[in-house]
């Protein structure tokens, strides 16, 4: 089974509590990497931590909630390393893992069931990558990477 590095903002608080069970019936291993309560947090804190455990290869994957999704995606992307993919019904999940080798689950923690959170999540975790012709897609988003770090360092 796999590692998952989890998180959320306070309006992705409740979901998260809703799927840390789904993760251990499934006979995965978590971290909660927070936030613990309803308390107001910065989410892109959450997306940085997250970001990092699964880039360095401590944790397999990741999930992170927010209220949309919109913003821990964000957040996310901006580690290196990390494919992040806000994903809002199973077909999204399973090609964003099978084409784009996404690391990181974003979830939004409003307006959606559980039962949909449920198979949205059973589904990025039981997909693995195709590889194949999506190998050189993924290994150009990494380039970008690159590219825009050298960038950055040139006068």
């Amino acid at each position: 089974m796999r590692r998952i590095a989890i998180g959320s903002d306070h309006r992705g608080f409740p979901l998260k509590g809703l799927i840390t069970p789904l993760l251990h019936s499934s006979g995965h291993s978590y971290q909660d990497f927070g936030c613990h309560n309803t308390a107001p947090v910065d989410y892109p804190d959450i997306a940085r931590e997250v970001g990092e455990a699964v880039a360095s290869g401590s944790f397999d994957q990741g999930i992170l909630i927010c209220s949309t999704g919109i913003g821990m995606s964000i957040a996310a992307n901006k580690v290196k390393g990390i494919r992040a993919a806000l994903c809002c019904d199973a077909f999204a999940a399973q090609r964003a893992r099978r084409h784009n080798d996404a690391n990181v689950l974003c979830l939004r923690g409003e307006d959606i069931d559980t039962e949909s959170a449920s198979e949205i999540v059973r589904t990025f975790l039981a997909t693995d990558f195709e590889g194949g012709r999506h190998t050189q897609r993924v290994t150009k988003i990494g380039a970008l990477e690159e590219d825009s770090q050298n960038d950055s360092l040139c006068p």
